[in-house]
């Protein structure tokens, strides 16, 4: 299941772990990235929490957890390269993952049609 915020983050839950990244057009936005702070392992987070920080030469945003949990695993080696975070490979540039505590929490976030919609 994939699905997307209205902050441009985009979900994808296997079991009870979701990954967590942004979308093309968030990453299309921001431009140059110049600056990506991840969160701790191990963090418990709530829904709605800013948990990590991309910053670009035209500025910085907030990257908000989809639902309530424990973050399991980050994506260090996107630290080692900053330049690979392209609108092209987006989808693939997951940020972390995050055991869910309640599944429901996602309910309220968009399908792709819905968020291209937004988008469009």
């Amino acid at each position: 299941m994939l699905k997307f915020s209205e902050d441009h983050e985009w979900a994808k839950l296997d079991d009870d772990i979701c990954t967590v990244g942004i979308s093309p057009h968030a990453v299309e936005q921001l431009g140059d990235i110049v600056f990506v702070e991840l969160p701790d392992t191990g963090t418990s987070v709530s829904k709605g929490d800013a948990v990590a920080v991309f910053e670009s030469v035209k500025a910085a945003s907030d990257i908000y957890s989809p639902a309530a949990g424990d973050i399991t695993e980050v994506n260090s080696a996107l630290l080692d390269d900053l330049a690979a975070i392209t609108p092209e490979n987006a989808m693939q540039n997951w940020l972390f993952k995050i055991k869910v505590s309640d599944v429901g929490d996602l309910e309220s976030l968009m399908d792709e049609d819905a968020y291209n919609a937004l988008i469009g």
